[in-house]
Order: C-alpha cells, then sequence, then structure tokens
C-alpha cells in the first residue's frame, strides 16, 4: 500500500500566528519536522498541506512539495483530506507541524498498524515528560483499552480519580501522528462540522467517535513535545540541541 506523509501547515493559528515558520535554532519549524518525516518515507513522498504561500514557498525552496488548500478547513484533518483529493496514495499519515522532535522510526510503527489494521484509524501516544504537567490544557490526555483501543482524549488530566490513593501513577499524552484512508478522511470531512465533543475539547480526532470508527493506540518513542505556544520554544530547542550533540 502507498503511503504518504501530509504536515498540515495553517499560517493563521489562532494562538500563535505563523507558528509553521518559527525559527528554531534559525530553521524554520515546518522544515525541522518535514526532514525527519523524510528519513521515513523519502522526501518524495512528504507534502506539506498549507493555506499559505509563504509556508509554500518555504518547503518548495527546500525541495518539499506543498498543497495548497482552504483558508476555511475547519481542523488539520479537513485539510489534510482537501490535500486527499490531489495526491496519488492508500495510506495518509498526518504528522502535525508542531511536532519537530518525532522519531521518524515511530511513523514507519504507525504505518505498519493501518497496514496491519486497515479499518481503523491509528494514533499515537507515549507517556508524559517529567517536565511535562497533566493539568496542562495544551496536552491532550488519552485512555485506552487493553487491547489499546482509544477510549476517550481529554485536555483535562484523564483518567479522574476520586481516592487520592487511586491517583494514576502514570498519564499517556497524544502524539500527533494519525494514520487515515482517503475513505475515512473523506467521511470525516463530509461531516461538515465540528462534532460537540471535538468543538468542546478542541481535539479533532473526537470527531470519529460520532459513527462509532475504532481509534488503535500506538506507542511512540517517548521525548516528543509539541510547540503549542511561544513559551514551549526554549524547551523544544534544548531538546533539539541534545539530539544534534548526540548525532
Amino acid at each position: 500500500m502507498k503511503s504518504v506523509v501530509v504536515i498540515p501547515a495553517r499560517y493563521a493559528s489562532t494562538r500563535f500566528p505563523g507558528k509553521p515558520l518559527v525559527k528554531l535554532l534559525g530553521k524554520p519549524m515546518i522544515l525541522w519536522v518535514a526532514e525527519l518525516c523524510a528519513k521515513a518515507v523519502g522526501q518524495a513522498s512528504v507534502y506539506v498541506a498549507t493555506e499559505d504561500e509563504r509556508i509554500a514557498n518555504t518547503v518548495r525552496e527546500a525541495g518539499f512539495r506543498a498543497v495548497m488548500t482552504s483558508t476555511t478547513a475547519l481542523t488539520g484533518t479537513d485539510r489534510i483530506a482537501e490535500a486527499a483529493r490531489q495526491i496519488d496514495a492508500e495510506i495518509f499519515i498526518n504528522v502535525q507541524g508542531d511536532e519537530p522532535l518525532l522519531n521518524p522510526n515511530d511513523i514507519l510503527e504507525i504505518i505498519g498498524k493501518k497496514e496491519a489494521y486497515p479499518d481503523e484509524i491509528i494514533n499515537g501516544y507515549c507517556p508524559l515528560a517529567a517536565e511535562e504537567d497533566p493539568y496542562n490544557i495544551n496536552i491532550p490526555k488519552v485512555v485506552f483499552t487493553g487491547d489499546h483501543r482509544l477510549l476517550y482524549i481529554s485536555r483535562l488530566p484523564v483518567p479522574g480519580y476520586k481516592n487520592t490513593g487511586k491517583k494514576p501513577e502514570a498519564y499517556y499524552k497524544q502524539v500527533c501522528i494519525y494514520a487515515f484512508t482517503r475513505d475515512e478522511l473523506q467521511q470525516y470531512h463530509h461531516y461538515g462540522r465540528k462534532s460537540r465533543l471535538e468543538d468542546s475539547e478542541d481535539i479533532e480526532i473526537l470527531r470519529f467517535f460520532e459513527w462509532g470508527a475504532t481509534v488503535r493506540m500506538v506507542e511512540t518513542s517517548p521525548g516528543s513535545l509539541a510547540i503549542d505556544v511561544k513559551e514551549d520554544i526554549p524547551m523544544v530547542e534544548k531538546h533539539l540541541r541534545a539530539m544534534q550533540r548526540k548525532a
């Protein structure tokens, strides 16, 4: 099955306008992510889906492919669905453009799991890092069954507890690497609106719950840190420097 990575990159972010082009150690964040994706699937199979010519020009100048999408896409997954109409592939891997510390091997793991479970949505997760606060609403936390089917995802700490002695030993966060087929993306997009839970939590994968789709969680490498707000930049740059020293 032919697999491609599509990175949604919106310039007009509400919380952080221009985020895909923010410089991390002197290089636009979108290029950090695209280069890591290329290590997994090859540069020719990496696309950036964007509504903005500045982002498109940046990725094209670096040798990557850009797909222009609408300014009205409700979510990154809707943007991927628009892009999928222009790309010849069977499996579409959505890698969020604010994950410059992801492990390329995790992309391959997600692809392999999608090939094994073609009728299920695939999403990554890992334990929260020591410096991450489960009460941080910018970090979606996940709970899942013993066989790794997603039960719920929330910006609040889940699972909750009534007795302090029952506090979870660990919390798990969503890692924004997803796998879909073209049909799954189009069904998502044709829903035409955010679902009630999706809109409340502002977590796009919750829309799949509306028609009973199964979301299978795949554990990824620990240490992935997303940039949600400007205050996240110093910590991510610290980790990028550490990665460069090890290389």
